[in-house]
């Protein structure tokens, strides 16, 4: 079955770090470009960082630049979202999902998703 499992998200202070996982089931990423997003409550899903299974590439957000790094373990089949400097705007589920294409600063998602995982900076 193809599927991607997120986890690592929990409650943190301002200024903390935190490491997401995101590991794929049925398939590798050798082909594919896998993606962080998120969403905030009343808010819509945004792209943070994304990386290129086959090159290695990678992209992040303006609001996340020189916090958040992504990684991939090719060898596990799994992603990994790098969080630092962690702040209360930064609170979100965060998701991964394959990429279909980055186009302008806007990462366009292929239709796989994880259920997500939830990520709150807070004091």
């Amino acid at each position: 079955q193809v599927q991607l499992v997120e986890s690592g998200g929990e409650l943190v202070q301002p200024g903390g770090s935190l490491t997401l996982s995101c590991a794929a089931f049925g398939f590798t990423f050798d082909d594919y470009a896998i993606g962080w997003f998120r969403q905030a409550p009343g808010k819509e899903r945004e792209g943070v960082s994304c990386i290129s299974g086959a090159l290695g590439s990678t992209y992040y957000a303006d609001f996340v630049k020189g916090r958040f790094t992504i990684s991939m373990d090719n060898a596990k089949n799994t992603v990994f979202l790098q969080m630092n400097s962690l702040k209360p705007e930064d609170t979100a589920v965060y998701f991964c999902g394959t990429v279909d294409r980055l186009d302008a600063a806007t990462m366009y998602p292929s239709g796989l998703w994880g259920q997500g995982t939830h990520v709150t900076v807070s004091s």
